[in-house]
C-alpha cells in the first residue's frame, strides 16, 4: 500500500479541512476519539504543542508539520491549489477570501464552539452562559445572511475555501445551538449557502463519511 500524502488529525465532527482538499488527494486520517487525552499526549504535542486538532502533515513536503485549521487551509490552497478551485488567481479576491477565514477562526468557531460546550457537556448550564452565545451565534449568522442576500458566494464567482470554512459550525447551529428552525426561517440566505455546499460531490463525500463514523 503507498503511503498517503497527507495524515490529517481531526475529529469525526471537523472536517473542514478535508472539504478544503483536492479530491485526488490521498488523506491517512487520525480521528481522535478521547479528543483531551490524545491532543495531550506527548507524541501529538511533538506535532503541535498547543495540543489541540486539527495538525496535518505533509509527506510530499518533507514530512511539513502545521497546525490550526485556517493555516492548514491556507497553506494547501497556495502550494496545491493551482487551478484555484478553491481560491482566487487575482491579489483582492485572495485578501477577501483571507478576511473571511479569520473572521471565521474569530468570529464563528470560538463562540459556537462555547455554545456546544455549554449545551453538550455543561447540559445548558449556566443559562446565561447558553443565551450569550446562542445570540452571539445568531449575530455571526445574521453577518453571513445580510452578504449572501446580495452574493451567491462569499468571494468572487465562485465557491472557496472561505465559503467551506464556516460550514460545519453552522451544521452545528442547526443540529446544536439553535436548532434548524433559526437559518429556514431567519437566515434563508445562509440556509441557501449552506444546502449547495452540501450538494456539491466532494463535500457530501466528506460529510457522508463523518456521519457513517458518528453513527458506527
Amino acid at each position: 500500500m503507498s503511503k498517503s500524502q497527507f495524515t490529517l488529525y481531526s475529529t469525526v465532527v471537523g472536517p473542514n479541512v478535508g472539504c478544503s482538499m483536492d479530491a485526488n488527494a490521498t488523506v491517512e486520517e487520525k480521528l481522535t476519539q478521547k479528543q483531551l487525552e490524545e491532543q495531550k499526549a506527548p507524541e501529538f504535542t511533538k506535532l503541535n504543542p498547543n495540543g489541540r486538532i486539527p495538525a496535518i502533515i505533509d509527506h510530499s513536503n518533507n514530512d511539513f508539520v502545521l497546525w490550526e485549521s485556517n493555516a492548514i487551509i491556507e497553506y494547501i490552497l497556495a502550494k496545491y491549489d493551482t487551478e484555484h478551485k478553491l481560491s482566487y488567481s487575482d491579489f483582492n479576491s485572495q485578501q477577501y477570501l483571507r478576511q473571511w477565514l479569520y473572521f471565521q477562526a474569530s468570529g464563528q468557531g470560538p463562540y459556537y464552539g462555547q455554545a456546544v460546550w455549554f449545551i453538550k457537556v455543561q447540559g445548558g448550564k449556566p443559562e446565561e452562559c447558553v443565551e450569550r452565545y446562542q445570540a452571539e451565534t445568531r449575530r455571526v449568522l445574521q453577518v453571513l445572511n445580510g452578504v449572501l442576500a446580495e452574493r451567491e458566494w462569499l468571494v468572487g464567482d465562485h465557491i472557496s475555501a472561505a465559503d467551506v470554512a464556516f460550514l460545519q459550525w453552522n451544521t452545528s447551529a442547526d443540529r446544536i445551538i439553535l436548532g434548524p428552525e433559526y437559518i429556514d426561517k431567519e437566515a434563508p440566505h445562509v440556509r441557501r449557502w449552506m444546502n449547495a455546499m452540501i450538494a456539491r460531490p466532494g463535500i457530501k463525500k466528506v460529510l457522508d463519511e463523518r456521519v457513517q463514523k458518528l453513527s458506527g
